[in-house]
């Protein structure tokens, strides 16, 4: 895919603690684009050595599947790719977040309008605000399409993940 032309990448919001950097990845029912943005982005900051010092973790704006793990079609699609699906359990965002976590990432701009609804906007993005292939756009929720769809997240989810550690780096001081 060729890049599209976009505007200047956002820069990522000063960490609330120097060195440390928390990421919440956020979508509406945190069984299906957020769990796998969480699960990628954890290993490419694992395999970047940046577990000690960046935290990731995903939230759900809605309570629709709190305590349950992601669907199966996520975590098979993980599973395959070779990425550990198990330890997910779904959880509702929470908006005391914008004080404690340094990055915000919405998978869409429904999410992003329960996100920043009367709240502060500095450290919420779009996640495909970072996507160096195609910035600015959205993930799509797979839950109603076809298996080709968790597909796409994934690869969507990967790419951007890869960049996103590089900028992390930067910003801890890594």
């Amino acid at each position: 895919m060729t890049p599209t032309p976009s505007l200047p990448e956002p820069a990522l919001p000063e960490p609330l603690t120097p060195g440390r950097y928390r990421v919440a990845m956020v979508c509406l029912g945190n069984i299906c684009r957020s769990p796998v943005a969480d699960v990628v982005m954890s290993a490419r900051v694992a395999e970047a050595g940046l577990d000690e010092v960046v935290e990731v973790f995903s939230a759900g704006t809605a309570d629709y599947h709190v305590g349950k793990g992601m669907d199966p079609r996520s975590a098979q699609t993980l599973t395959a790719a070779g990425y550990d699906a198990t330890r997910h359990r779904a959880q509702q965002f929470d908006h005391a977040w914008h004080d404690e976590v340094d990055l915000i990432l919405v998978m869409d701009h429904a999410n992003h309008a329960d996100v920043t609804a009367g709240r502060e906007r500095a450290r919420v993005r779009l996640f495909r605000d970072f996507d160096p292939v195609d910035a600015g756009g959205e993930v799509p929720d797979p839950y109603y399409g076809g298996e080709e769809g968790f597909g796409e997240v994934l690869d969507m989810v990967e790419r951007t993940s890869a960049h996103l550690v590089g900028l992390l780096a930067d910003v801890v001081g890594r």
